[in-house]
C-alpha cells in the first residue's frame, strides 16, 4: 500500500488548497480512506472520510461546510478541497486506510503534505 499526498503549501487566511492523495498497491475501490491531519504538539485526528464508492462522506465539526473529500475511482485518487482556510488549520494532512489481513487491521498512512495557514 503507498499514498502519494501533494498539494499543500502556505496560503492566507480565507484561501483555498485541494489536496490529492494518489493510492496504490490495493483495490482502491474496496476501501474507505479518510484525511487526518496533526498539528505541532496535537494528536493527530480523522478530519473527513468517503467509502469506497463515493456516495458516503463524513467530516469532523472543525472543518464541516469548509472541507470536500472526493474521489476519483479512475485515478485511484481522493481529494480534499479545503476552502475559507484559517490559522488552525495548519498541521500536515496524511491519507489513511485501514485494510483487514493476516487476522488483523492493517493502518496505512501517507507522507503528509504540510498545510501552513498564516497572514
Amino acid at each position: 500500500v503507498h499514498f502519494v499526498e501533494s498539494g499543500g503549501g502556505l496560503v492566507q487566511p480565507g484561501e483555498s488548497l485541494q489536496l490529492s492523495c494518489v493510492a496504490s498497491g490495493f483495490t482502491f475501490t474496496s476501501y474507505g480512506i479518510s484525511w487526518w491531519r496533526q498539528a505541532p504538539g496535537k494528536e493527530r485526528e480523522r478530519i473527513a472520510g468517503i467509502t469506497g464508492g463515493g456516495r458516503n462522506t463524513e467530516y469532523a465539526d472543525s472543518v464541516k461546510g469548509r472541507f470536500t473529500i472526493s474521489r476519483d475511482n479512475f485515478k485511484n485518487t481522493v481529494y480534499l478541497q479545503m476552502n475559507d482556510l484559517k490559522p488552525e488549520d495548519t498541521a500536515t494532512y496524511y491519507c489513511y486506510v485501514a485494510i483487514p489481513g493476516d487476522g488483523r487491521i492493517n493502518r496505512h498512512w501517507g507522507q503528509g503534505t504540510q498545510v501552513t495557514v498564516s497572514a
